[in-house]
């Protein structure tokens, strides 16, 4: 099954599994981003929104996804806010943006996701300015870690929902001209990570 079909049929249930999952670190993140007012602001994979409760309505938002039944509770979810973003259909690896388009650019729970990690974080650096910062939150293993169940899990969850091997500073190493600001575990004894990432170049 593609990515796409598989995030379709998990639209539905999509908040009831997940957002009370990833509420909290969703909301500490974006709180440690103390987002701008004006600021340009990408949200690549934003599924259903999930990150748009506390997002400023100064900032101008941008929200792009490959699956339109995600972006149709991401629409209702702005209009319950009263919140203005921008929504579009649209691959990661290959976004539909200038360069230097954004300040930041948010990947939460996409990249151990979406197919290619570096080209998606290539990508997400291409389009964010310099000096400007790439926030993260996800599932990663770290160099040389032993994690034999998640491993194993890798092959049969990642047609269907998310990667469990991805680890993070191989996919960094692909990709030229960021810099980790801050790299912090947050949850499962460190295997969900709060990641900042600035572009120097």
């Amino acid at each position: 099954m593609s990515l796409r079909g598989a995030y379709s049929l998990w639209a539905p249930l999509y908040d009831r599994v997940v957002a009370s999952l990833t509420r909290p670190l969703r909301r500490q993140a974006i709180a440690g981003a103390r987002v701008q007012p004006g600021e340009r602001i990408l949200l690549v994979g934003v599924g259903t929104g999930l990150d748009l409760d506390w997002l400023p309505r100064e900032a101008e938002l941008v929200g792009l996804d490959l699956t339109p039944a995600m972006l149709r509770r991401a629409e209702d979810r702005a209009l319950r806010l009263d919140q203005d973003v921008g929504l579009l259909e649209g691959d990661a690896r290959a976004l539909p943006f200038p360069d230097e388009t954004f300040d930041r650019v948010f990947l939460h729970f996409l990249l151990a996701v979406a197919p290619a990690p570096p080209t998606v974080l290539a990508e997400s650096a291409r389009v964010t300015r310099i000096g400007g910062r790439i926030h993260m939150l996800d599932k990663f293993l770290r160099p040389g870690q032993r994690a034999p169940f998640r491993w194993a899990l890798a092959p049969a969850l990642g047609r269907i929902a998310t990667r469990t091997d991805i680890v993070f500073e191989e996919v960094l190493a692909r990709v030229p001209g960021l810099q980790v600001e801050s790299d912090v575990p947050v949850r499962l004894r460190g295997w969900i990570r709060r990641i900042v990432l600035r572009r120097f170049a």
